[in-house]
């Protein structure tokens, strides 16, 4: 295992060669520094000399993402995404129904190869319309075996991992082809363009880290006074909530250097992600789960994208809620720095938090769906 201190190291400096190396050469910068950094994150994860601290890993997965939040949302013009919100809201439920029908589809497929097939529907119905909490607890609800969540878990691990990289390099251009582009998007400024004027703006890149760190632990202390417990959608809610009221400050919306600081995280978030991605999990993930993972998720996500096709849904507006829903909120802010497009910042991170509510429900219904209809 790497020291601890070249580890922190390598996840904090990175991010800053990544955005170098993306300037300085035309085929990485096409890449863009989000994917040079999951790549770097997945190499170094998954060599056979190196042993990943997790916990480490963990740590900065889920402090990146909470900072980065509110500083990328300081800037947000929320009356003219309030204009565009119906189109993901359609899109989103088009998402929702895709997950429903795939995942009954695999229940009943799969039925006769497992008596649990009516539970993993419910789960995995749980966890591409919300997140991993949802997973979690619908397998608590319907009990299901230890070994089969591990299973489970493990198969979602390498099916989404995959599906994340393909967000991060083709998905847009491939998509573009079928689905109407975005009109007037907001672009971000830049990966940290501002780096190099750090002398005239780094008193507004510490104003702002301070109200993010400030607004991140109000968040927390809101999600412990009303359940108890970190819970990840109270935070998540609160950090976005907060994070909109401070936008409509002046004061606060002229920070300089805010969203370049923001994509920083984003990066730190990319390279600890990708550590964490275990492909030999795919060894021992277990067929039968394995194939009834893929064939929820894939199918899932091609008929969601047919379905948006029809309906004339934007590209954009179609990848980051197909991203709510598979990752939830914590994957928005990269996929929509991929998508260069602030305005699919605040509708990805909106529809996750839609998703984290309605998971249980749906997946709990979808289950016990499953099960009726299987005898």
């Amino acid at each position: 295992m790497l020291n601890a201190a070249i580890a922190i190291a390598l996840y904090l400096l990175f991010p800053l060669l990544a955005i170098q190396l993306a300037r300085r050469y035309r085929v990485i910068g096409w890449m863009s520094p989000v994917l040079l950094a999951y790549a770097f994150g997945i190499l170094w994860g998954n060599l056979p000399f190196v042993q990943v601290d997790s916990g480490l890993a963990s740590t900065f997965t889920e402090i990146s993402v909470p900072l980065a939040i509110p500083l990328l949302l300081f800037g947000t013009d929320f009356v003219r995404w309030v204009r565009n919100a119906g189109r993901a809201a359609v899109s989103y439920g088009l998402a929702v129904v895709s997950v429903l029908i795939m995942a009954l589809i695999a229940g009943l497929i799969f039925a006769p190869a497992s008596d649990e097939s009516w539970k993993a529907a419910g789960m995995l119905v749980g966890v591409y319309t919300g997140g991993t909490p949802n997973l979690l607890s619908i397998g608590l609800a319907v009990g299901i075996s230890d070994e089969s969540y591990i299973l489970l878990n493990a198969a979602d691990v390498v099916l989404s991992g995959v599906y994340l990289l393909v967000l991060l390099t083709i998905a847009k251009p491939v998509l573009s082809r079928f689905m109407p582009a975005y009109e007037g998007a907001v672009k971000f400024e830049g990966e940290i363009e501002e780096i190099k004027k750090i002398g005239t703006s780094w008193k507004g890149m510490l104003a702002a880290f301070l109200l993010s760190v400030l607004i991140v632990a109000a968040s927390a202390g809101i999600a412990l006074l009303l359940t108890g417990e970190l819970a990840v959608a109270i935070v998540i809610l609160s950090i976005t909530t907060l994070a909109i009221l401070a936008s409509f400050v002046p004061r606060v919306r002229a920070l300089e250097g805010s969203e370049s600081l923001g994509n920083y995280f984003i990066l730190l978030f990319a390279v600890a992600i990708g550590t964490l991605t275990d492909f030999s999990a795919l060894i021992s993930s277990g067929s039968t789960l394995f194939l009834f993972t893929a064939l929820t998720l894939y199918g899932a996500i091609l008929l969601h994208y047919i379905l948006c096709t029809l309906f004339r849904i934007d590209v954009d507006t179609a990848i980051i809620t197909s991203t709510a829903a598979v990752f939830g909120p914590a994957f928005i802010p990269p996929i929509a720095e991929a998508l260069d497009n602030k305005d699919m910042l605040l509708t990805g991170l909106t529809t996750g938090l839609v998703g984290y509510a309605v998971g249980n429900y749906l997946g709990l219904g979808l289950a016990y769906l499953v099960r009726g209809l299987i005898g």
